[in-house]
């Protein structure tokens, strides 16, 4: 029986890049999001309307999944009452209307910054103290996925993805599109440590998983395991496009800005046998093409 996905958020940068991926591997494919996006697929049965409306959502979303995505995310993380309301109130409202009996797995994408400002190399056992707002929103919502769904949820915490199509408010896609307009542009001082991994690398992840027939529950850290500075980030990008010039230090970092954040994957590697491919450099390369 060919599997039904719903991907909530699947308009989005990461939702974008997993259907994409997804495309012709025998799913049956649906997007949830709350507009419509220029780039559709053909392939995939697209969802219009706001989380927030429970009525709307009940006629809309009425089909049986076997799997659902959670890719949902309020891109402005400073304006905290959206944001509770789009991430915790939006996805009470969907766990109250699926069908629980035909819903075999349930993805929910977390976030690094549930830990809070826990030393890194960050393991999954360590207990979460987050200090932003975003991070404890997003930690709640995982804390009532894997209450309400248990064997059945699995909560992938993200570190920096990126790649093509992120919004330009993101790091690498703001120093690509200065670099490229030959503008000197503002940064902090740089030394924060960091993680990236290539979208393309989380995709081959969530593929890895939907084709395990065992569910392997529980939280995993997803990243790329390797620590860069900031800095080193920026300037690999300016000597690729030869242009752009980075004033270093002009920014002041963010109060709840934590200076040192990686994960320790190897929880998520033994247990879905899941290695990045893309190096950030090569990651790099490819972002820029695409623009």
């Amino acid at each position: 029986m060919t599997k039904k996905i719903l991907i909530i958020g699947g308009t989005g940068f990461l939702g974008q890049n997993l259907l994409k991926k997804l495309l012709n591997r025998g799913f049956k494919l649906y997007s949830l999001s709350s507009k419509k996006n220029k780039k559709q697929f053909k392939q995939v049965k697209y969802l219009i309307c706001n989380v927030l409306s429970r009525k709307k959502l009940k006629k809309i979303v009425n089909e049986n999944f076997d799997i659902i995505i959670n890719l949902l995310g309020n891109i402005d993380h400073k304006k905290k009452e959206q944001n509770f309301k789009v991430h915790f109130v939006g996805l009470k409202n969907l766990y109250r209307i699926i069908n629980k009996k035909s819903l075999k797995l349930f993805i929910q994408v977390g976030s690094c910054l549930e830990y809070g400002s826990s030393s890194s190399p960050q393991k999954e056992r360590i207990k979460c103290s987050p200090i932003s707002h975003y991070g404890k929103v997003k930690y709640y919502v995982s804390q009532f996925i894997q209450k309400k769904l248990r064997n059945k949820s699995i909560v992938l915490r993200l570190y920096q993805v990126f790649g093509p199509n992120q919004k330009n408010d993101r790091l690498i896609p703001y120093v690509i599109q200065s670099c490229k307009k030959n503008k000197k542009f503002n940064c902090t001082d740089g030394n924060q440590l960091r993680d990236f991994l290539y979208v393309d690398d989380f995709s081959d992840l969530v593929i890895k998983i939907l084709n395990r027939k065992k569910i392997y529950k529980g939280v995993y850290n997803v990243g790329y395991g390797k620590p860069l500075k900031v800095k080193s980030i920026i300037n690999k990008i300016a000597k690729k496009i030869k242009k752009g010039k980075p004033i270093f230090g002009s920014i002041k970092m963010r109060k709840d800005e934590i200076r040192v954040l990686y994960p320790n994957i190897q929880k998520v590697k033994k247990k879905f046998n899941w290695i990045p491919k893309t190096s950030v450099e090569k990651g790099i390369i490819k972002t820029i093409k695409s623009y």
